[in-house]
């Protein structure tokens, strides 16, 4: 089974099982996750959830896009199917009425962020590589990662145009993760939670294990990623980097040369649109718009090939250029093709609090 639900004591517990593929999502995945989280926020019994995946190497590298390259032409179009039901579970996951504590050790990018970041209790490790890759692959970053980008600010724009992978103490200066624990400690703590009375005990347990996570490196950074951030257009942002002609700077703005040109100019848009949005829910609509018409991009298909199919990290964008991707193209992947967008449902009960140190 690619995903196993469980149960110990009152302690709600969802595994990921796809450790040959680093837990990568599928929608049969997707669906029981909601399902189990469904019966888990319902069942009075249960006083919190626990999310973690089989892999010493990660808790989830996102979502099976080499499922979609392998998919024939004509039916390509079914993923938005796998879009929409992600995404609601993104805002399932958002709103959840318990504690919702969520292991992010190892690797956590694209959909590994979505079932993670958006939840109330995010432990990190001093394993954890937090990222949101997708302009690498002709994408942009999804499954609501505009909206929680854009609330981390400068740092934010930094991880979504570089594709940079960032540490439990940059994670948690973002807004990605809560606190950060040893990896030794994990097993143990899990026990810990397995014995939990009632909800209150999680924070109690969390504390306990709770470790410094040290100097972000991106603070010292934050003048010049703040700088480059306040340029609208992504040329812009690149000019700001290479001026500023330090090691770090030089380097943000060689990786974000080398990422899909229209990828970028539509996470920049998306940005922008998140900061003005008033919830999660606005954020994934808008993200599923521009996802499903995407799937009729070249750049989508090239990325995956280079990246994940030949691994030759040799990509060759259409247009190569940031120049030849219009405003009015953009526009138009950002208007969707009127696929049937998510459909998202509240719980009953308001939201559990998020994490306060």
């Amino acid at each position: 089974m690619d995903l196993i639900a469980s149960r110990t004591g009152r302690l709600g517990r969802i595994l990921l099982n796809r450790p040959h593929a680093l837990n990568t999502l599928t929608l049969p995945m997707v669906r029981e996750f909601r399902h189990a989280l469904d019966e888990f926020g319902d069942d009075d019994g249960v006083g919190a959830v626990l999310v973690t995946g089989a892999s010493d190497r990660g808790l989830c590298a996102g979502g099976d896009v080499r499922f979609l390259y392998e998919l024939d032409a004509s039916q390509k179009r079914l993923f938005a199917d796998f879009w929409r039901e992600e995404y609601e579970l993104n805002a399932r996951i958002a709103s959840f009425p318990k504690p919702y504590v969520v292991i992010m050790d190892g690797i956590v990018m694209g959909g590994g962020v979505g079932i993670s970041a958006h939840g109330n209790r995010r432990i990190a490790t001093e394993r954890s590589r937090i990222a949101m890759p997708e302009v690498g692959i002709g994408f942009f970053p999804d499954v609501g990662a505009s909206w929680l980008l854009s609330r981390a600010g400068a740092v934010g724009l930094y991880m979504a145009l570089s594709a940079a992978s960032v540490t439990a103490a940059d994670a948690i200066d973002a807004g990605l993760a809560d606190l950060m624990i040893h990896s030794r400690d994990i097993e143990r703590m899990i026990d810990e939670l397995s014995t939990i009375e009632r909800a209150e005990n999680v924070d109690e347990t969390l504390r306990r294990f709770a470790r410094q996570p040290g100097a972000s490196a991106l603070s010292s950074c934050r003048q010049l990623l703040a700088e480059a951030a306040a340029h609208e257009k992504v040329a812009d942002v690149i000019a700001a980097f290479e001026r500023e002609g330090s090691e770090f700077s030089l380097r943000a703005a060689a990786e974000i040369r080398s990422k899909s040109p229209t990828g970028l100019k539509v996470t920049r848009v998306l940005l922008q649109r998140a900061m003005r949005a008033p919830d999660l829910e606005t954020c994934l609509t808008n993200e599923f718009k521009a996802a499903c018409r995407m799937l009729e991009t070249h750049d989508l298909y090239e990325g995956i090939r280079a990246a994940i199919i030949d691994k030759d990290r040799r990509p060759k964008w259409s247009p190569e250029r940031l120049d030849a991707v219009s405003d009015e193209a953009v526009e138009d992947i950002l208007a969707g093709d009127g696929t049937p967008p998510p459909m998202f449902k509240n719980w009953n009960s308001s939201p559990y609090s998020r994490w306060e140190n």
